[in-house]
């Protein structure tokens, strides 16, 4: 592991802490069967990647930070830029286990 990647992994690390106090939403963007098959965190809200542009609405009004997961950090990605250009004050989690070891 390179010092980049420690210090960058100790950054997501104590931005997932943060975002916990914060009472955060947990995000799992991956498929229905990813969420039926591989586990989810319990309290976690589940909406598809693909569906997340229709449900940005619903987002917004949860009216907290957000945390986006799914199985190795790609969507939650993807999830994060397009809520962050919509005003969703939210982080990549990344893979829905990195978060999961802080609930």
């Amino acid at each position: 592991m390179g010092l980049f990647s420690f210090f960058s992994q100790k950054d997501t690390t104590n931005e997932i802490k943060s975002y916990l106090e914060k009472d955060a939403v947990i995000l799992d963007v991956r498929t229905k069967m990813e969420w039926d098959d591989d586990g989810h965190i319990s309290q976690a809200k589940h909406i598809v990647l693909n569906l997340v542009p229709l449900e940005i609405d619903k987002i917004k009004a949860w009216n907290k930070p957000v945390i986006a997961v799914c199985r190795s950090g790609g969507r939650s990605a993807q999830a994060t830029q397009f809520l962050k250009q919509h005003g969703v004050d939210v982080i990549n989690g990344g893979p829905w286990q990195n978060v999961a070891q802080y609930i």
